[in-house]
């Protein structure tokens, strides 16, 4: 399974009204297209209901937003890692500020996604949260302060500190794990200096998926690398 390479920006769908529908395709597309422009990286995470068709349809790397922490089987409702593996995701987002879940929780979901194989995304609110989830060996950390999310400042403007606390204290757990960034994030500027920070790569999403030329916005987000 291959891992996200640095620089990496992977870009949250989230639900927004934009991506419903044949909007998620034509969003992913774009990431697509200006990933071979430019060279870097790009990810996506589109909302579980068009995961499969948009996973069919690309080649860059695809994650899901969530996956619940259970095996296949009996479970109506849910989305296991092995269905988003099948579905064509290579990872997913795991504890996102917009859905939390517990210390066991986190666990258990790294646990089982390391067994499919699903790389797992674990989002974290502050450097200590990053060591602690970094401890059930995920393939990547990601700080997000919650209150910046989809606002207009920038982690790496509010609280640049965090990202290199976030790196040292996630190293000291663990060298393998990634360690990436978001909230906020929506220049070139913002993301220049979160690499510039440590991090690996950031995450974005109303800033790219909001926007009314998002192939516009991605390329500029990308201008500084």
């Amino acid at each position: 399974m291959s891992r996200l390479s640095k620089p990496a920006v992977v870009v949250n769908f989230k639900s927004y009204s934009e991506v419903h529908g044949h909007g998620a395709l034509e969003l992913a597309q774009i990431c697509e297209q200006v990933s071979q422009e430019t060279g870097i990286q790009v990810a996506v995470c589109p909302p579980t209901a068009e995961l499969a068709y948009v996973a069919r349809s690309v080649k860059i790397p695809v994650f899901t937003q969530s996956v619940d922490p259970y095996p296949e089987g009996a479970r109506t409702g849910w989305n296991t890692p092995s269905l988003a593996r099948t579905a064509g995701a290579i990872g997913t987002l795991v504890n996102h500020a917009e859905h939390r879940l517990s210390d066991g929780e986190i666990g258990k979901t790294v646990g089982i996604c390391g067994t499919i194989p699903l790389e797992t995304m674990v989002c974290a609110d502050t450097p200590r949260t990053a060591a602690g989830v970094a401890t059930f060996e995920p393939t990547y950390v990601a700080l997000e302060p919650p209150e910046l999310i989809g606002g207009d400042l920038s982690v790496t403007k509010a609280n640049p500190q965090s990202i290199t606390e976030s790196v040292e204290m996630v190293r000291k757990v663990s060298s393998k794990v990634g360690v990436l960034c978001g909230a906020g994030i929506k220049t070139g500027l913002d993301v220049a200096n979160a690499i510039e920070l440590g991090a690996m790569g950031v995450l974005v999403a109303s800033g790219i998926v909001r926007a009314v030329d998002p192939k516009g916005a991605l390329l500029d987000l990308l201008k500084y690398l």
